[in-house]
């Protein structure tokens, strides 16, 4: 793939965290499981459950036990799942395949990084370091300002936080409302195809970009940021 020449390097990345930087599928599903075993249930199988682990307590309880928010039950299992999930949130959770070349990329190119997640900071807070995204330049969960994401307020504090105008910001996400955040907060997006995704084909998100793998993100990257380096000398 050629890159526009006219599209500027990023000045900050900012990434979602479950299912774009971490592998956190199998933790949000031991956790659902569990509680369906204490039941007498047989296990869900993986397969149902891992396009909904971006969605969290809502994804995991409707593939589970099949039911919404403002289903009698619901909240009695969501708060359980909740509890069963932060005892054991790391035990198989990973960053995925390439994340780590990724991020070391992004700094040695003189960008800054963070995490914008829909996560409560509860679970945000003690995951990102246990997982290896402590060096993350801001983390911003969905519980940090009044709103989540598609609202762009969240991307819009990351932003702040890093004083980097959000116009030189791209958000990386594997979700519709990651794309929608992203555009509202006037960032370029990056649909993800290695993440989660749901059941919603991400062609028809509106991305900027949506590419395969994180190190295809990072050839992207540097390849702006040769380009923005070699314009500057032109100059």
């Amino acid at each position: 793939m050629t890159f526009p020449s006219s599209l500027p390097a990023p000045r900050a990345v900012l990434f979602d965290l479950d299912g774009t930087l971490a592998d956190t599928a199998p933790d949000l599903a031991a956790a659902v499981n569990w509680m369906r075993t204490e039941r007498g249930l047989e296990p869900t199988p993986y397969a149902l459950l891992r396009p909904t682990a971006s969605h969290g307590a809502r994804g995991m309880i409707g593939a589970a036990f099949g039911l919404a928010p403002g289903d009698a039950g619901f909240d009695e299992l969501r708060d359980q799942w909740f509890e069963r999930y932060r005892s054991a949130m790391a035990v198989h959770s990973t960053l995925f395949d390439g994340v780590p070349d990724l991020l070391d990329g992004i700094m040695a190119a003189g960008m800054a990084w963070g995490i914008v997640t829909n996560k409560s900071a509860r679970f945000t807070d003690p995951l990102v370091p246990m997982i290896g995204l402590a060096h993350a330049g801001c983390v911003i969960s969905g519980d940090t300002t009044p709103h989540a994401k598609p609202h762009p307020a969240p991307l819009l504090e990351a932003a702040r936080r890093l004083g980097i105008d959000p116009t030189h910001c791209w958000y990386v996400g594997d979700d519709l409302r990651d794309i929608e955040a992203g555009r509202a907060a006037g960032m370029v997006t990056v649909a993800c195809n290695w993440g989660y995704c749901g059941s919603i084909d991400p062609a028809t998100w509106g991305a900027d970009y949506q590419l395969d793998t994180p190190r295809r993100l990072l050839r992207m990257l540097l390849e702006l940021a040769d380009a923005a380096r070699a314009a500057e000398k032109a100059a």
